[in-house]
């Protein structure tokens, strides 16, 4: 019966891993989606659009460089701390809802930790490079450790360095998770000290922002996931 590193064809358990961190992703996507479209109806009492409470919470902390701009898309919102410009989706730039107020937030937080040199953030802008070309590279290495391996009977060093080159990735998403909430919770205490959003609207508006905050832990376990079955199958050790 043949084998494929260590299991036989077609039975290879460690997909299990992979569906697992599959169905988690959709299962928080489906939730942040669900939580948006729900309060998206709800408008707040103050009338404020997504790019007005934006800059209202910005001008709150001094902070008068910060350029905000539309951008196309659905969710699409982030802040770029290289450019000082918070871009914020045609959902959110001129929506008037509870949902849109909160995610313009959710980024003028992370323009606040730009401002004060929030550490979680800086390391996180600096390790950027590192992630993408880790990502970029690990299956290529991994690929091409496998077929020179093949061709001596053993494994390349290239497959441990593709290996170690994938989990720089998921130090970045570990690297991201205390920054996503740490804005968050700037945000909301923003929102309620503003007197941009009321009691039960700050309520609903945390709701929206713990589930767009539960795909980054989404995206983290996956891709530790991925790397664990990554480990399992060619963990640094030779396989016959």
């Amino acid at each position: 019966m043949p084998y494929y590193y260590g299991y036989r064809y077609y039975f290879d358990p460690t997909w299990i891993l992979i569906l697992v961190g599959m169905v988690i992703c959709l299962i928080a996507q489906a939730r942040v989606k669900g939580s948006f479209s729900k309060y998206s109806k709800v408008m707040s009492r103050t009338g404020m659009t997504g790019a007005e409470a934006a800059r209202r919470l910005l001008d709150s902390q001094g902070i008068y460089g910060v350029q905000i701009l539309r951008v196309a898309g659905s969710l699409t919102d982030h802040y770029d701390p290289r450019n000082k410009t918070l871009k914020l989706s045609d959902s959110v730039y001129g929506s008037r809802s509870v949902a849109a107020i909160g995610v313009a937030a959710h980024e003028c937080g992370h323009a606040i930790q730009d401002e004060v040199g929030y550490s979680p953030l800086r390391l996180r802008t600096a390790f950027v490079p590192v992630a993408n070309f880790g990502s970029g590279i690990s299956m290529i290495l991994i690929v091409a450790g496998l077929i020179f391996g093949a061709r001596s009977g053993s494994y390349s060093i290239l497959v441990n360095l593709g290996i170690f080159c994938f989990s720089l990735a998921v130090l970045f998403q570990l690297i991201t998770l205390p920054v996503e909430f740490n804005a968050s919770s700037r945000a909301l205490t923003l929102l309620r000290d503003t007197g941009i959003l009321y009691g039960d609207e700050v309520g609903q508006t945390r709701k929206v922002l713990s589930a767009a905050a539960l795909t980054y832990v989404a995206g983290a376990l996956s891709s530790m996931l991925q790397l664990l079955r990554l480990i399992i199958l060619f963990g640094g050790r030779n396989r016959d």
